[in-house]
């Protein structure tokens, strides 16, 4: 009988179809055992006369022990069933692995069993699975979801961040019907395409761990980022943005996108952390677009030359007017970015208007021949060169023009504009190149610059009372080689 026994423990380790036979085998051996016992005393069969019953344990067709109540290892099993339900509740999850169990008659006294060590190694072999639903992305799966409607749910997601729900059904719609021809784009309307996904994604069923199945959630940001865990980095003294970005394999740019609100001016400081995530999609999202825009169209500009004005003074001869087109442009956006961008129709809606102007090539004389003219448009002397409140009145004053344009009284070359805080307030003094210079005072503004020729009888200023001036007036002089000349002896009265 003990080597009976010796026989069975030797079987530990063996598929139950190659145990099989030597439990027959064994039975049998027993048997002629208990035959020959028989004669040998009453005493010996009546010890071993009570059979019971054992079971081989398989896992997966492979021997794990033996035990005498099995409903001890259905009890583990259905405990971990259980408590994986509650964990992953929604779930449709079941036993990862084949537990099965081979019964076999022994006497009571050669039944060899391994229960506690049976059960602590189901304990640790025991797997769960659930039914789940794979993203398949270029043949490989990439994420897991509960089943097929979450998956669909997981695709739709990610579409969305990228369009609308009516945009999204508008292409759902044209795919169903896809010889109805798309009517053109009004103006200021943009109509979506297609969308679509860069790379193929597919769905397969699959048995899977518990732990990998994600939710609608969790799976788009995992397509979305090629990762749920962002990482981390804590500044340290010294850092700069640069040097933290290329030693994360980042561009400056992306680091900054990555953290709102980040600036390159941005003072950072120890302790501060920043996300350094490594974004590589799984997928994204590619948006096919037609839009139709009004643009302006510029106008052109034509110069034209004309002698007989001075060179420097212009006038335009026809106003420009802007143009206008429609443009019906296609667009690709992938994740939002635009990639691409093409017109594909130009329709002239209004013709621009060519602006015409005319440019004076006439040279504005520098020198002055002797012959002024008024300096001003009209008006009449309110005071004479000479001696007045005991002071010398050098120039005389001009007032009550009919309008306030100041000219000048010959051709010359500006040698002054300004206002020196002299009592004459803003004043021009044109030097005239054969001997003479007039000077023009009290101005309210001045329209000429030093070194500027002008012309006799052309715009220079506006009348009016700066400096020491009881009214709006010209103050009018007029030099010759330096000395004081009489203006009215050489404007006449």
């Amino acid at each position: 009988m003990n080597n009976l026994k010796h026989r069975l423990s030797n079987l530990a380790g063996k598929t139950s179809r190659e145990m099989m036979p030597a439990i027959k085998k064994s039975i049998m051996a027993t048997v002629t055992v208990a035959a020959l016992s028989f004669g040998a005393g009453n005493a010996a069969l009546a010890a071993d006369s009570d059979l019971t019953t054992m079971y081989h344990v398989y896992v997966n067709n492979k021997f794990v022990g033996t035990v005498t109540d099995k409903a001890q290892v259905e009890q583990l099993v259905e405990d971990k069933l259980t408590s994986v339900k509650e964990e992953y509740a929604g779930l449709d999850v079941e036993l990862g692995l084949d537990v099965s169990f081979i019964p076999e008659q022994v006497f009571s006294s050669a039944a060899n069993v391994n229960t506690s060590e049976v059960l602590d190694v189901l304990k640790d072999e025991l797997t769960v699975q659930a039914e789940g639903s794979a993203l398949v992305i270029d043949g490989k799966p990439v994420a897991y979801v509960k089943d097929q409607e979450a998956a669909k749910e997981v695709l739709r997601a990610l579409m969305l961040e990228y369009v609308t729900e009516e945009e999204l059904a508008e292409v759902e719609s044209r795919k169903e019907t896809p010889n109805l021809p798309v009517p053109e784009v009004k103006e200021n309307e943009t109509r979506i395409l297609d969308v679509r996904f860069t790379q193929e994604v597919s769905q397969a069923e699959e048995k899977v761990d518990p732990v990998k199945v994600l939710t609608v959630e969790e799976a788009v940001q995992l397509l979305k980022k090629g990762t749920l865990e962002e990482q981390k980095y804590q500044v340290k003294e010294g850092d700069v943005l640069g040097n933290i970005a290329n030693s994360h394999n980042l561009k400056l740019a992306e680091l900054l996108s990555l953290n709102e609100g980040l600036t390159e001016d941005v003072v950072l400081k120890p302790g501060q952390e920043l996300n350094v995530t490594v974004l590589k999609p799984f997928v994204e999202v590619v948006v096919d677009r037609q839009v139709y825009e009004q643009k302006e169209v510029p106008f052109e500009r034509e110069v034209k030359e004309d002698s007989s004005m001075f060179k420097g003074d212009t006038k335009t001869m026809q106003e420009g007017q802007v143009g206008m087109k429609g443009v019906t442009s296609s667009l690709t956006e992938q994740n939002g970015r635009m990639i691409k961008k093409e017109v594909i129709k130009e329709t002239v809606l209004k013709e621009p208007v060519k602006e015409i102007i005319v440019k004076g090539t006439k040279v504005v004389p520098s020198r002055g021949d002797g012959t002024f003219v008024w300096p001003t448009n009209g008006g009449y002397v309110s005071s004479r060169q000479g001696y007045r409140w005991s002071r010398m009145h050098k120039g005389i004053d001009i007032a009550r023009p009919s309008n306030y344009t100041i000219k000048a009284a010959d051709n010359g070359k500006v040698i002054y504009a300004g206002n020196k805080g002299d009592g004459y307030g803003n004043k021009i003094i044109i030097d005239h190149q054969n001997g003479y210079r007039t000077m023009y005072a009290h101005l309210a503004s001045i329209s000429v610059s030093v070194g500027q020729s002008v012309s006799r009888g052309s715009s220079i200023g506006i009348m009016g009372r700066t400096g020491n001036s009881t009214g709006i007036h010209l103050h009018f002089e007029v030099y010759l080689n330096g000395a004081l000349v009489n203006p009215s002896t050489v404007l006449g009265n």
